[in-house]
């Protein structure tokens, strides 16, 4: 099955996508030969010059660049950094986020990295079943985020109609849904279920909305299978999930509604690794079920192109073919590396402690914190978790011991669940983090 709106490199073969990138690699060395200190430091440092590379094959001898050597990078060279490898004339754009660190991080780009962007968008939101005539209302932030003006922009170059409305103005977007019969709905899936917890105070039932599909991205609860159910039963309506990165490209991957991993949608503008995270070895692609750590390199960009920047997103990859026709690799984000707990011994992801909890609907909200007394990944059992009950739930030490049942069988560590009331954990229009740090003081 093919489709015309497809891009050709969506539809091509693994050769075919490799000799673009290596030739795209190729002229990106050049261009951050000519313009980038970062870059050369970068290969000196592991004994290379630009010339050496030039295939996506040759990127596994160099070093990794890092979130925080970004942020250092800019705090020495502000405002944009060393890493910035275009003049501050060609800078059209400048996108910030203030990552965990509360310290902005800022992500200039030029014209023609807004048009890659623009197309990358596109890309992304016709693989997630918006059409021309689609209106799509915009529960993201619209201002420094990288999620807010470039999915305006490429959500327009696909023809649909656009409600520019963000995260922030709830009563403003329920409204606008209604009015302007907005079918599909672009939020992050925590936001989902807290527009529909505002819906119900005002009398309103999301359901009955004129929403069939939410496209949500930017934290992994669209991936989780108890969250997605819980969005789209209080929906009624389809859920697919994107994948994006400020610093590599503001959405990158997505799912069909095949939903069998996120197809990854942009080898033209970067080239994609998967690694061990402990090792930092490549992982082959050989076959499906690989898991590994996404590592990006820009082949086709210019204000701030970076060299295997290690994303912290822990990834599962699929290759099997998918009836859409698209070629390329599928992913799910199974959590960030930077977010794993580990308790005595154990790996344990938040977004799965968020899917066993979910699983109790309706005794449970699904909101849940994981308090910890020290920053991780070591946690000593058991783990403390907050977990709202249902309104309607009783006997709630019999829920509270089923809930360290399910855990303890499931995921294999103990947990200490304490129930508190509905509506008592925060609830966030944006990233809704799972782990609350209280040090011991």
């Amino acid at each position: 099955m093919t489709d015309i709106a497809l891009s050709p490199v969506e539809t091509a073969s693994a050769d075919e996508v490799r000799a673009l990138q290596d030739r795209k690699l190729r002229s990106q060395m050049a261009y951050l030969k000519a313009h980038s200190s970062f870059a050369a430091r970068k290969l000196a440092s592991a004994g290379a010059g630009f010339e050496d590379i030039r295939s996506v094959d040759d990127l596994a001898g160099l070093p990794f660049t890092t979130k925080q050597e970004l942020r250092d990078s800019q705090r020495l060279r502000p405002p944009f950094g060393s890493h910035a490898a275009a003049t501050r004339e060609r800078i059209v754009r400048v996108h910030a986020s203030s990552g965990t660190t509360g310290v902005p991080s800022y992500i200039p780009v030029t014209a023609h990295d807004s048009a890659l962007w623009r197309e990358a968008i596109r890309r992304v939101f016709y693989c997630q079943g918006v059409r021309p005539t689609s209106t799509v209302a915009m529960g993201f932030s619209i201002g420094f985020f990288v999620g807010g003006i470039p999915l305006a922009q490429g959500i327009e170059d696909l023809g649909a109609t656009f409600l520019p409305i963000g995260a922030g103005a709830t009563d403003r977007l329920l409204d606008s849904i209604a009015l302007m019969e907005a079918d599909v709905l672009a939020c992050t899936p925590s936001y989902a279920l807290y527009l529909a917890e505002a819906a119900r105070g005002r009398g309103i039932n999301v359901a009955a909305l004129p929403v069939k599909r939410l496209t949500v991205g930017a934290e992994p609860g669209g991936g989780v299978p108890a969250i997605r159910r819980q969005i789209e039963e209080t929906w009624q309506a389809t859920v697919t999930e994107s994948v994006g990165n400020g610093d590599v490209v503001p959405v990158y991957a997505a799912e069909s509604d095949v939903r069998d991993g996120c197809h990854f949608l942009t080898p033209d503008m970067v080239a994609m690794e998967i690694i061990d995270p402990d090792s930092g070895a490549v992982l082959p692609l050989d076959r499906d079920g690989v898991e590994g750590e996404m590592v990006f390199t820009h082949i086709d960009r210019e204000a701030a192109p970076l060299l295997r920047f290690r994303s912290n997103d822990r990834v599962v990859v699929r290759t099997s073919p998918c009836g859409n026709g698209r070629t390329g690799p599928r992913i799910r984000v199974v959590g960030r590396t930077d977010d794993l707990l580990i308790v005595r011994g154990v790996n344990v992801w938040p977004s799965a402690i968020q899917d066993v909890v979910a699983g109790f609907r309706p005794d449970t909200t699904g909101a849940l914190r994981i308090v910890l007394p020290k920053p991780g990944p070591a946690a000593d059992p058991p783990l403390p978790i907050e977990v709202e009950h249902g309104e309607e739930a009783r006997n709630l030490p019999a829920l509270a011991r089923a809930l360290e049942t399910a855990l303890r069988e499931k995921l294999i560590f103990t947990a200490r669940v304490e129930l508190v009331p509905p509506g008592t954990l925060p609830r966030s229009t944006m990233k809704t983090r799972l782990v609350d740090v209280r040090e011991e003081r």
